[in-house]
């Protein structure tokens, strides 16, 4: 492409500091490096853990930053040593690299990475490629999907279908892996089983969607918000409690419901009051609570008689997916009809509309808006 090499300007949401709207800025975006690509990104999703960082931050000094870490787009170049990809190729930027050679990518175990860590890519990273007004802004996540380009390591990067629409597969960079990979790599739910899902944003349906894909017999699915049990009967709930409805503890009631407990409970919040109760929720013996909701906030805490009765707690990161493989083997699934995604959609806007997309997740109006970025 004519731009390969050179500085590219463009449109970026940039967070100048905590708690504040993000601007619209013009951004310069230097090229690729070694083992580096540069990708136009057509289409962002917001999710909370953006929220997490703006609202609450871990480090008030971490900003300016350019935040988004769920989106989709196109290869513009690949710096040197790049040979995976090539100018034009249907990229999801991953917020959870797979460099394929360390001792946890080699492992079947598990979806981590060594170079997750020792690249602190899980904090916003200072060797960005993006300035503004003379300023370095710092890359979120390694991804920073709230711009029109941005540069990522390569083995940050999942190739997709060329027949993939950008605007439905963006789901697939955190949210849906997240919930669906939760009940069937995770939980490892089984068929026959009862679950329980505790939070019905786009997380919580997708483990919804998840229990129903792994043959449960019976999806419990509970929120405070009566509104979402509509959608949520969409992806395979077959039961509703809303736990204002009753004067005793939820867990109480899931087990009177189904005598003695859930087989599988499934945490979607990221609230340590409720990862407790889904654990309670689980039936003794063989009862599988799985933590999903993101927090760093808070301790949890549970009686060890719960452990020692046979429960098991266990957590859930991306769903469990070594994502630089399981995300195109996902977007294959939703493209053969076994998954759903347009479903998740609730709002359609543009990148000039992102604080509006941040108002309606924040005050849960929304499933997941699709922020168009870049024309295809």
């Amino acid at each position: 492409m004519a731009t390969a090499g050179k500085v590219i300007k463009c449109k970026a949401a940039v967070a100048w500091a905590l708690n504040k709207p993000l601007v619209i800025e013009e951004i310069e975006v230097a090229p690729p490096q070694a083992n580096e690509v540069r990708i136009k990104i057509v289409t962002t999703g917001v999710c909370h853990t953006d929220l997490y960082h703006l609202f609450e931050g871990v480090n008030k000094d971490d900003f300016p930053i350019v935040l988004g870490h769920e989106g989709a787009g196109i290869v513009e170049s690949v710096g040197p040593g790049v040979t995976e990809f090539q100018p034009g190729d249907k990229v999801i930027p991953l917020p959870f690299p797979q460099c394929g050679k360390c001792r946890f990518c080699k492992s079947p175990k598990t979806n981590q990475c060594a170079d997750a860590w020792n690249t602190d890519s899980m904090k916003s990273s200072e060797d960005s490629r993006f300035t503004c007004k003379g300023k370095k802004v710092l890359q979120f996540f390694g991804t920073s999907t709230f711009s029109q380009y941005t540069v990522m390591n390569q083995m940050a990067v999942a190739k997709i279908d060329p027949a993939a629409p950008l605007d439905k597969v963006f789901l697939l960079g955190c949210g849906i892996c997240t919930g669906y990979g939760a009940a069937v790599n995770t939980a490892k739910v089984e068929p026959g089983s009862t679950c329980a899902v505790f939070g019905l944003g786009a997380v919580g349906l997708a483990a919804v969607m998840g229990c129903k894909a792994a043959g449960a017999k019976r999806i419990i699915a509970v929120d405070i918000k009566p509104e979402k049990f509509v959608k949520a009967k969409v992806f395979g709930a077959t039961d509703f409690v809303n736990p204002k409805d009753h004067n005793k503890p939820i867990s109480e009631v899931l087990t009177d419901m189904t005598n003695g407990g859930v087989d599988y409970s499934l945490e979607c919040i990221g609230n340590v009051e409720v990862m407790r109760s889904a654990l309670e929720s689980c039936v003794k013996g063989w009862g599988v609570a799985v933590i999903v909701g993101f927090t760093n906030k808070d301790d949890f805490a549970a009686r060890p008689f719960q452990l020692i009765a046979g429960r098991t707690w266990k957590g859930s990161l991306l769903g469990g997916y070594k994502m630089k493989t399981g995300v195109p083997e996902m977007v294959k699934a939703y493209l053969n009809g076994k998954i759903k995604l347009d479903e998740f959609i609730t709002h359609n806007m543009t990148l000039a509309q992102i604080n509006d997309a941040i108002q309606l997740l924040e005050h849960g109006k929304c499933i997941r808006t699709a922020l168009s970025v870049s024309p295809p």
